[in-house]
């Protein structure tokens, strides 16, 4: 299933500062986490998943924060029994220092709605929270019709979820219900902007081609077995130069490279035409070629 192979590629991310941990921890606890109250101001916090990998994720995550937690295991209440995941941490003054400075909790040990702006701040922080979101509460279908969406308690966390997802070059829409709210997106170049916003290249790259693969079985008249052929290799292509930029420093590099690298993040399945229109000003499509070649280089050095 896609979520799953999502949820794959998410985990596998390592976070490169502590502030990246934070705001990953922050993120899925906004949206998949409880907080239940002991007495004389003792919290219990806990984390409630489907998945082994995010449950595992968050262990990880909150051990290297100096977090002791446990995960348990409990049957759905549900026809199919599905087992879920529960990572409880215990109150502990570690864990709530831990939390306040996730944002998960105020200095009372009050449960906050979104966390505070500190958080989020830097685009790398941002990228992890949305990142913990998806970890948390993310759903994928496709490739027919793609949905992403991302459930929330309440609408103000999803509100909060579309604001941070704009920061980063995607677009989330809102949509409140009964019990709870989603941030969610549909169709595969608004799925793309989130996803890539989050690091799961990937997995865009896959749901590019399984649309390709649909729409070459539901109209093989009009699309050629060459057609196809181009996209892989243009998808290959493009997996290859975004494994490049994911080694660069991109605030190093001159102002005509990182506008190609930009473009190339921002797009991951547009050809070199598209990102030769997309510069300021135009490019050709050798000039655009030529400095993603550039930067494949410099990866290599």
């Amino acid at each position: 299933m896609l979520s799953d192979d999502l949820r794959e590629e998410l985990a596998a991310i390592a976070p490169a500062d502590e502030c990246d941990r934070l705001a990953e921890v922050s993120g899925l606890f906004h949206v998949a986490g409880r907080a239940h109250l002991r007495g004389r101001g003792s919290v219990d916090v806990h984390l409630d998943v489907s998945s082994s990998t995010v449950a595992r994720r968050a262990f990880a995550l909150l051990r290297d924060c100096g977090v002791r937690s446990e995960i348990r295991t409990y049957p759905r209440r549900a026809f199919d029994r599905a087992t879920r995941y529960q990572l409880h941490v215990e109150g502990s003054e570690d864990a709530y220092a831990t939390l306040h400075r996730a944002g998960v909790l105020d200095r009372g040990h009050r449960p906050l709605d979104h966390p505070p702006r500190r958080v989020v701040a830097r685009r790398c922080c941002a990228a992890a929270y949305l990142r913990g979101a998806l970890l948390g509460s993310g759903t994928l279908s496709g490739p027919r019709d793609p949905h992403l969406e991302i459930r929330t308690a309440e609408a103000e966390g999803a509100r909060f979820l579309g604001g941070l997802a704009a920061r980063l070059g995607g677009g989330l829409r809102v949509q409140e219900r009964g019990s709870h709210a989603t941030a969610y997106a549909k169709g595969t170049e608004a799925i793309a902007d989130v996803l890539v916003a989050a690091g799961a290249v990937d997995i865009v790259l896959a749901l590019e081609e399984q649309a390709v693969l649909a729409a070459t079985r539901a109209d093989a008249n009009r699309l050629a077995n060459a057609d196809h052929a181009n996209l892989v290799r243009t998808s290959r292509a493009a997996h290859g130069q975004l494994e490049a930029l994911g080694r660069l420093d991109l605030d190093t590099l001159p102002d005509d490279l990182r506008e190609i690298a930009l473009l190339r993040q921002r797009h991951p399945t547009a050809s070199i035409a598209e990102l030769a229109r997309r510069c300021k000003p135009g490019l050709s499509k050798s000039a655009a070629y030529r400095r993603l070649r550039r930067l494949q280089e410099l990866s290599r050095s």
